[in-house]
């Protein structure tokens, strides 16, 4: 078993740009809004770009292979994340995602949670997280009557942020940013205002899946050294765990038997060596290390997000 590396899914959006040329040679045309790196949704499902099993989609290898992808206490699941780059070149709508109840209720799926690593930020780029001076009841007075955006509570952001945006959360990434998302297997998003551009709102069950006591803000994370890279951790819940990985010479890994993890280039590039053999990793890549990988390493100079499922 190797690193997996996926082909880029790229979605058009009304509110996307073509900024991820910074980084990457396949763009479309268009305005690209996402590009899914990582997914086994139905929607798109990530096909294999590299190795033996260049070709193959996601589900395919993992049918084939089961534990030496997912690992040992992930049997019986679906694959459980989905990892996105987000380009805005205008605002998104303000909107919200169910939690796992809401929308096996509602939607037959799971919910949505997810984290932020903002790659990129223009000056006086900003994000919504949650409300402000604003009860449930208010809220649906004023997306009906209009006046909604002085309830919402805009953080300025720069490179190098993270957010975690819970279920339930109101929310909106503002234009003039690109954002690394790391979030549940889902693709369900109810609109609750979208700056008038005619498309739908979903404003019951925006109501019905919001909850008003969640409040968002940047987050700290807590940094580890070691020799050649540094560990900073940012978000343990039950269903991910998020890191960044700055590796300045080198680091060394394992996989773990009990379950897969992935890892998002941020910044930089670098070679990644395992026991039969090597691949290069480089900024806007993301990588899925499987469970039975075993041990590797990774030379360079690189800033790396390591997504862990936990659920």
């Amino acid at each position: 078993m190797y690193p997996l590396k996926f082909e880029n899914i790229y979605f058009n959006k009304l509110w996307g740009g073509d900024e991820f040329k910074l980084f990457r040679k396949n763009l479309p045309p268009g305005k690209i809004g996402e590009s899914w790196d990582l997914s086994c949704h139905p929607k798109a499902i990530s096909v294999i770009s590299n190795g033996l099993y260049k070709g193959k989609k996601l589900n395919e290898i993992i049918e084939i292979f089961g534990d030496a992808i997912l690992g040992s206490e992930l049997k019986g699941y679906t694959f459980p994340l989905l990892i996105k780059l987000i380009n805005a070149e205008e605002n998104l709508s303000i909107q919200v995602h169910p939690d796992d109840e809401y929308a096996r209720i509602h939607e037959k799926d799971g919910g949505k949670n997810e984290a932020w690593y903002v790659m990129k930020a223009c000056p006086g780029a900003s994000v919504v997280l949650g409300t402000k001076n604003c009860t449930k009841d208010k809220f649906k007075e004023m997306l009906e009557s209009g006046g909604i955006e002085k309830y919402l509570n805009i953080l300025p952001v720069k490179s190098g942020d993270v957010f975690h945006v819970k279920s339930g959360l109101i929310h909106g990434i503002g234009k003039g940013l690109i954002i690394a998302e790391i979030q549940q297997n889902s693709d369900i998003t109810y609109r609750a205002y979208d700056y008038n551009r005619g498309r739908e709102l979903h404003i019951e069950k925006v109501m019905g899946a919001a909850d008003f006591s969640l409040t968002g803000d940047k987050i700290t994370g807590k940094t580890k050294s070691f020799n050649g890279f540094e560990i900073i951790e940012y978000i343990h819940s039950v269903f991910f765990d998020i890191k960044i990985c700055n590796i300045y010479i080198k680091m060394m890994g394992s996989s773990s038997s009990k379950r897969f993890y992935t890892y998002t280039c941020l910044e930089g590039a670098g070679t990644i060596n395992y026991k039969r053999g090597s691949m290069i990793i480089k900024m806007g890549e993301s990588i899925l290390i499987p469970a039975a990988l075993g041990k590797y390493e990774i030379i360079g100079k690189l800033k790396l997000l390591k997504a862990v499922t936990l659920n």
